[in-house]
């Protein structure tokens, strides 16, 4: 585990103290400078759970990924640093109300004085960490979020405008790395998977979020939306330029 790489990689020069105000300034730090990113399973590369591979990417190729390799590569460092962190396994709900296997998604419990949800892999989500408290409205960048308690688990909730939206179920239950295995090759072969259906590259930024998906350039600055088509040319260079992503 290199850590001052793994600093260097998400441009973070703050205090490693492991408290409260660090694990905020490291989250943000690394939604604002690893992309949530599915490019690998368009060109057909294998990814699997193991840790090592998740730094490689992330830290030395200067990558983005998913869930399972954001936060499986985040909470290495924070374990590195001192945190104790507690992987968490989520079912994200679909537009119809219904909500997806075990092991659909991978989030992180951080304790310090009181608990933390920890997650810098779910694409537009929380900027900053979140206290693991049920019904406690957190508001951060232009956004609102809360955890419902549901009968044994929690559920999380954003609001951006007016309505509630449901994220995604979890329970506090401590999972090994291992067991996401399955869901992790499912999303790269089923064709039920989003991440088969197209490809996505995206990022936050202090005032909103750049994002190519599939061949359109999306950017949201202070609340304006903007949207133009690409190339394939373009793409390529908007991947490299904006996002730092060299596909070999």
């Amino acid at each position: 585990m290199n850590v001052p790489a793994y600093l260097d990689r998400i441009r973070y020069e703050g205090s490693l103290t492991p408290n409260a105000e660090t694990l905020r300034s490291l989250h943000r730090a690394h939604m604002f400078a690893v992309p949530f990113e599915n490019l690998d399973i368009s060109l057909g590369r294998n990814i699997i759970c193991d840790e090592n591979r998740f730094l490689r990417k992330i830290v030395e190729e200067k990558r983005g990924g998913f869930c399972y390799e954001m936060n499986g590569a985040f909470a290495a460092l924070l374990r590195a640093l001192g945190f104790k962190v507690t992987l968490l396994s989520a079912r994200v709900s679909n537009a119809d109300g219904s909500e997806g296997p075990e092991f659909d998604h991978l989030a992180l419990r951080v304790d310090l004085d009181e608990p933390w949800l920890v997650d810098v892999g779910f694409g537009d989500s929380f900027i900053e960490p979140l206290v693991l408290e049920p019904d406690l409205d957190q508001k951060q960048f232009g956004k609102g979020y809360r955890l419902i308690s549901t009968g044994g688990g929690l559920c999380l909730e954003s609001n951006a405008n007016a309505a509630w939206k449901k994220e995604y179920l979890f329970t506090l239950q401590p999972r090994d790395l291992s067991e996401f295995e399955t869901m992790c090759h499912y999303h790269q072969t089923s064709p039920d998977s989003p991440f088969t259906r197209k490809r996505v590259c995206s990022v936050a930024t202090p005032a909103g979020r750049i994002t190519v998906s599939g061949d359109r350039l999306i950017e949201t600055c202070d609340g304006v939306r903007q949207e133009r088509r690409l190339t394939d040319e373009e793409r390529i260079a908007v991947l490299r330029e904006r996002f730092g992503v060299s596909l070999s």
